[in-house]
């Protein structure tokens, strides 16, 4: 049952992490015959090095490696609370900085103007987008970021004392990005993903994840969860830190499929996401991301992230941005989504998989403990330094 909430597409060339208790660290792995083997090596000991190589893709396709456990079992026990004995999966994201761009989908970016003139209240949300959308809703549609008619639909937002910095970054010259959690702190498949426990305002994000390495080159795909709170973000861009970066409120996975000739940039940019969120009360929530609707190309995206301006050593994992923003109401007329405790959701695209996540607070998922030295230690242990 659990190697089926996966949804990994076959014949796809896989990338990713697992916990082995039995060397008290994690490996890099990819999967063969529905087994995970470990191809860590001295020479590649982390996916960060796995993806400097200019042959990342061949490189992990003849990798000798050791099989440690059918993916099934290692998936059983990944998710909720892990058996510490037994092997489970964790994050395929190592020492890559964790990037996000916002407001890269104009559906969204209406979503963040209507937070950030209500104050973060959601009492005043339906009112403010019904008079937004009256103004703004279909001049967005195919309109390209920082493009002369950009600028003319700005100029006439000025006019209306509409304008909001959220639609300065979707439709201007500048993109969103912003760093979304520290180096090794991401969750993985299975995992609990974290709330701010003050938030009662709050919704997943669903986004298509680059892996991009040190030279900005684009080196494979996977699937996260830009846990969003809205109202802590409402009352203040300010306070996009304490919205976006909390203990397990950054969820990456299953895998990172790697760029080869069955999977190349070109899908990214059809991707299809579909999300399903289903709370423990019986609610199912439905909703959809499509990549062919994104405002910026990921190659811009990508540029804008590093460059001569900034460098990222051991290379950096880049959220695209979603396109949904849920405004159907859970319990209370007008006041549209957010979590309970226990939702679970489930991010899925036919080329990456499925990213399954249980929603708790932030104070209740496990704390992090595994850092940058912890994993230098364990590496240097394993005799991989």
């Amino acid at each position: 049952m659990s190697l089926d909430l996966l949804n990994l597409p076959e014949q796809a060339l896989l990338l990713g992490r697992i916990w082995r208790p039995d060397v008290q660290g994690p490996s890099v792995v990819t999967i063969r015959d529905g087994s995970l083997v470990d191809i860590t090596t001295a020479e590649a000991p982390t996916i960060s090095a796995v993806l400097e190589r200019d042959d990342a893709a061949e490189y992990v396709a003849r990798a000798p490696g050791e099989t440690v456990a059918d993916l099934a079992s290692v998936a059983a026990n990944s998710q909720g609370t892990p058996d510490p004995s037994k092997p489970y999966l964790v994050a395929p994201v190592d020492l890559q900085v964790i990037k996000a761009c916002g407001v890269t989908f104009a559906q969204s970016m209406i979503e963040r103007v209507i937070e950030e003139k209500a104050a973060g209240n959601p009492d005043r949300a339906a009112a403010i987008r019904e008079r937004v959308a009256s103004l703004i809703g279909g001049s967005l549609k195919n309109l390209k970021a920082g493009s002369p008619e950009a600028q003319r639909v700005k100029q006439a937002l000025i006019e209306e004392s509409m304008w909001s910095q959220y639609l300065e970054v979707g439709i201007g010259p500048d993109a969103e990005v912003f760093t979304k959690a520290p180096v090794l702190s991401s969750v993985g498949w299975g995992a609990d993903v974290g709330l701010h426990p003050v938030s009662t305002w709050n919704n997943p994000e669903p986004e298509v994840v680059l892996a991009v390495n040190s030279r900005g080159e684009i080196k494979g795909a996977t699937l996260g969860n830009d846990v969003n709170l809205r109202d802590v973000e409402g009352r203040s861009a300010l306070l996009l830190g304490k919205a976006k970066d909390n203990n397990a409120s950054c969820s990456i996975g299953p895998f990172i499929r790697l760029l080869d000739a069955s999977y190349t940039l070109d899908n990214i940019r059809q991707a299809e996401l579909d999300l399903t969120v289903t709370g423990e009360d019986g609610y199912v929530l439905h909703g959809k991301s499509s990549m062919s609707q994104i405002s910026r190309d990921p190659l811009d995206l990508v540029s804008q992230t590093c460059g001569a301006h900034h460098q990222y050593p051991d290379g950096f994992m880049l959220f695209l941005g979603t396109l949904f923003a849920p405004t159907e109401d859970r319990d209370t007329p007008n006041q549209g989504f957010t979590h309970k405790d226990g939702d679970v959701v489930e991010i899925s695209s036919a080329a990456l998989g499925t990213l399954r996540n249980t929603v708790r607070r932030s104070t209740e998922c496990s704390p992090w403990s595994f850092g940058i030295g912890a994993l230098m230690q364990n590496l240097a242990k394993r005799r991989l330094l």
